[in-house]
Formats: structure tokens, C-alpha cells, sequence
């Protein structure tokens, strides 16, 4: 039988030993380590969010019942303070350099949005991750609630977190977007809560198309009717100019569609820059906007960043963007091996094997393991 290593193992192998190491040396702080190590911390906070444990204990409990395996992956012995310390005061940039590296390998090799037209397609949201205000006192949000907020800008492309950011739980959604450098000709989707008419302007002024629903109570003014086709749900496609408080930080024309979903029978009304593109292609665009509150919903269900393993804002942080990072080397495996499986049927047979020694692409498409080979020899049995 062939050997193989353990599961834990080939995934590791995905991120770069000797680049881990010189991001362990840009991001240190504080004295050096004698035993200790970051690779050793990164091994098993991934082992934390492949194997779904519950506490340090439990972490450093499995880990050191594995720890023959954990000397072939590099890692030293694991104790519980030691990892707790690391996590406490050790900088969580190290993990948020080391995402980008990772996304920059999966964008190489993601598979290209499901629409006709080649221009970039980002979905943009937030979402909010409750932390409990005596535990974590440094997450204010409400008078008696603590919070912190992940935003995310997802590609369509391969549904990759490409924007992303931790914030308090306070910081709205449209101030961290206006940070965000969107290439020229992409396009981005969002809710009614990025409804700002200055930003509007500033996304048509750099060449960025934007598909978001208008509220209720928006004022507007008609320029224009074109055609609808009406057998497709669309029952109105207008050129306007928007009206009312600060309008005039947007003076460009803008489209108007009024969609009506043939299954749900329900009205929806989006406003664009896009005068290029169908009517119709401009609805599947806010309606495939769902991918991303589908994104948010795996992370919480499958990966650890609803309850932690650290109560500091250094030790949360280091386990949300190992979290991430977590989820993109998923991603790259898929990718690069053209898995048929979804994410969660792969993170389902990985917790079940992660430190078995198998092959990490037959368990995942399923090939049968081989038996043992039978030695070619018969054994001599005495003649009564």
C-alpha cells in the first residue's frame, strides 16, 4: 500500500512553509520564543476549525493525543497556556497577510462568474458577530450588547471573499465601502443600506457599474422610456435623475427597472449606472446577490467564528481570519483538483480523517481504498 500522509498534513502543505515563516518574522512582537512557535499556533487553531472544538482544552487535549502526527507536521509540543498567550499578544496581521497570499492563488485559478459579460461581478455586505459585552468588554455595540462586524466584497468568480475586513460593530457598511478600491468596469451589488447619493456619483465618476434596489420613499424624475418585454418580468425601464435631499451629489442619469418575480409574483425596483446590459440581466445580477448572504451563513454553520477560544480582541481577530484563510484553502483545493463536491461535503469527510493517513484526493473523489496486498505464498500444512 502506498504511503501517504496524514490529512492534516497535505493540507498544511497548501500554504508555503518558508513564506509562513518570513510572515512569522514580519509580524512579531515582543520576546522570542524558546519552544514555541507560530507555525505550531497555526497548526492547531486550523485543526480548531477543521475539527470544530469546543474549548483550548478540548483543542490541546486532541492535539496532544495526536502528537506523534503533529511532529511530522512540524509542530512542537501544544500546552493550553502557551496557546492562549500566543493568541492573546501575538499580532492577528500575520494571519491577515497570510489570506491575501492565499487569495491570490485561488483567484489564479477560480472559475469565471455565470453572466456573459467579462467585467468583474462583487456582491458587498456585512454581517454582525454577537460577542457577549461582560466576556469581551472591548466589543461595545449597545448599551448592553458587544459586537464585531465582518464585511465582505465576494467575486462571483469562485464566490471568494476578495474585500474583506473586521470592524467594530458600529462602523456602518457605507463607510467602509467608500474605502474600497473596486477596479475600473467591475460591478458591484448591494442592499438599500449602501443607498448613498454621493457614493453613487463617485462610482460612476470612476467607471464602476452598481446594481442596488431603491427605497421606498426615493424621489426621481423620469427622462426617459424605453421598451420592456414584459413576458421576461420586466415591467418598466426608465432614464431618470434622482430628486430630493442630496441629489445633487449625484447629477448623472441613471436607469430605473421595475422587476417582477414569475415564481414569487413580488415587485422589485433597482436602480444602475448600466445602460449596456439587458434589463433582465441587470435583475439576475441583484438576484444572484443571494450568494453572499449564502456565504455568511456556511461560515457561521461550518468554521469557528461565532464562539472563540480567546476573550482578547487580538485572540478573536486571529481566529476569525483563520477562519477565512481556512475556507480559501477548501477553495483552492477544489479548484486546482476539480472537485466535484461542495464545500461542505469536503469539510464533512476532512473532520472525519484529519489525522488518518490517506490520500487526500481519492477520499475526496471517493475512490475505494485498496486492500492490503496478500503475500504469494501458501503456508505449508502438516499431513496427519
Amino acid at each position: 500500500m502506498a504511503h501517504a500522509n496524514t490529512i492534516m498534513s497535505q493540507i498544511t502543505k497548501i500554504v508555503s512553509r518558508h513564506e509562513f515563516e518570513a510572515l512569522a518574522k514580519k509580524h512579531h512582537t515582543g520576546r522570542s520564543f524558546r519552544r514555541f512557535n507560530r507555525w505550531s499556533q497555526f497548526i492547531a487553531m486550523t485543526s480548531a476549525q477543521l475539527s470544530s472544538r469546543a474549548s483550548l482544552r478540548d483543542l490541546t487535549a486532541n492535539l496532544k493525543a495526536q502528537m506523534k502526527k503533529l511532529y511530522h507536521l512540524g509542530a512542537t509540543a501544544i500546552c493550553r497556556t502557551t496557546l492562549a498567550r500566543v493568541n492573546d499578544q501575538k499580532p492577528y496581521t500575520l494571519y491577515e497577510e497570510l489570506f491575501q497570499k492565499l487569495l491570490c492563488r485561488c483567484q489564479s485559478l477560480a472559475p469565471k462568474h455565470k453572466f456573459r459579460f467579462k467585467n468583474m461581478l462583487y456582491s458587498l455586505d456585512a454581517t454582525v458577530i454577537d460577542l457577549c459585552l461582560s466576556v469581551f468588554p472591548w466589543a461595545t455595540f449597545r448599551k448592553a450588547k458587544g459586537a464585531l462586524k465582518l464585511h465582505i466584497g465576494l467575486d462571483h468568480g469562485g464566490y471568494l471573499p476578495t474585500f474583506v475586513s473586521v470592524t467594530e460593530g458600529s462602523k456602518h457598511e457605507i463607510a467602509w465601502a467608500k474605502a474600497l478600491q473596486l477596479p475600473k468596469g467591475s460591478f458591484c451589488v448591494f442592499d438599500k443600506a449602501f443607498t448613498d447619493y454621493g457614493w453613487f456619483g463617485t462610482l460612476v465618476e470612476k467607471g464602476i457599474f452598481f446594481v442596488v434596489r431603491q427605497k421606498v420613499n426615493a424621489q426621481y424624475r423620469v427622462i426617459e422610456r424605453h421598451p420592456t418585454t414584459k413576458s421576461k418580468g420586466i415591467l418598466c425601464d426608465q432614464t431618470i435623475l434622482l430628486a430630493g435631499q442630496k441629489s445633487d451629489r449625484c447629477p448623472y442619469s441613471l436607469r430605473r427597472i421595475r422587476y417582477r418575480d414569475q415564481k414569487t409574483g413580488k415587485d422589485y425596483v433597482y436602480i444602475t449606472n448600466a445602460t449596456h446590459i439587458s434589463a433582465r440581466t441587470v435583475a439576475d445580477i441583484y438576484k444572484n446577490r443571494w450568494q453572499i448572504e449564502l456565504f455568511f451563513k456556511w461560515i457561521k454553520q461550518n468554521l469557528k467564528i461565532k464562539s472563540f477560544l480567546g476573550t482578547s480582541k487580538n485572540a478573536v481577530l486571529t481566529q476569525i481570519w483563520i477562519a477565512i484563510s481556512v475556507y480559501l484553502i477548501l477553495c483552492w483545493i477544489k479548484f486546482n483538483n476539480n472537485i466535484s463536491l461542495s464545500l461542505q461535503q469536503m469539510l464533512r469527510l476532512l473532520q472525519l480523517n484529519l489525522f488518518e493517513r490517506r490520500d487526500i484526493l481519492k477520499l475526496l473523489r471517493g475512490d475505494p481504498e485498496k486492500p492490503p496486498a496478500i503475500p504469494d505464498y501458501q503456508l505449508a500444512l502438516p499431513l496427519s
